[in-house]
């Protein structure tokens, strides 16, 4: 599957290995490696179906095989591609992140470059419990059936972790990785259903109190 993947998320996966030194996430972002014409066209038509089908039906009744068919691909290009549902779903959240990990690199202050750390902090806790959100039923399916920790070893977790220790050692925090690593835990795709679907918290009040956590985290 690893071969498959794109976008910026995959592509910085494993480019901090042994680091010690907290740097802005744009020092490290690797480009990813291009793709043979006939496979970027089968994995286009595989996305584009899939995210179809998920909207219409939901994602637990889309089937590989269900979407083998509407895009137009064999069942095992589809596999060679993904290797299963969990594997397809981390692809196409790939894709749908590359807008938000662009505007953390280069998009506009205060998510973007330009603003101080605190504002920025509070901006990104903000748009990613929204994309978080966005994709709940994608988020928790690619983490199935993947054993324990396995948000954890995905490329955007490490994207993420490195931008808000950057952005927490800029404000003076003590120990930013470690704060980075409480706070994406507080934005988990699973505490985050708890608290909108479970609890029926309004998104709006969860947002406030999680950058009250966020700025709690500055001192």
């Amino acid at each position: 599957m690893d071969r498959e993947r794109s976008g910026l998320q995959s592509a910085f996966q494993g480019a901090l290995a042994g680091r010690e030194t907290v740097v802005p996430v744009e020092a490290v972002v690797v480009p990813p490696q291009p793709r043979r014409a006939d496979a970027a066209r089968n994995r286009k038509s595989v996305l584009e179906a899939a995210a179809r089908l998920y909207a219409e039906r939901g994602v637990e009744r889309v089937t590989m095989d269900d979407i083998a068919a509407a895009a137009g691909v064999g069942k095992g290009t589809l596999y060679r591609g993904f290797t299963d549902r969990s594997g397809l779903a981390m692809a196409l959240l790939d894709e749908r992140a590359r807008a938000l990990q662009e505007a953390v690199l280069e998009g506009a202050a205060p998510l973007g470059p330009g603003a101080p750390a605190p504002e920025r902090l509070g901006a990104f806790v903000a748009a990613y419990l929204g994309f978080q959100v966005d994709n709940l039923d994608l988020v928790l399916l690619s983490e199935s059936g993947r054993g324990p920790g396995a948000r954890l070893g995905k490329g955007s977790y490490a994207f993420y972790r490195q931008h808000l220790a950057w952005l927490l050692q800029q404000a003076g925090a003590p120990d930013p990785r470690t704060r980075a690593e409480v706070l994406l835990g507080a934005l988990a795709a699973e505490q985050v259903r708890h608290w909108v679907v479970v609890e029926g918290r309004d998104l709006a009040d969860v947002e406030r109190r999680l950058v009250g956590v966020a700025r709690a985290l500055l001192g």
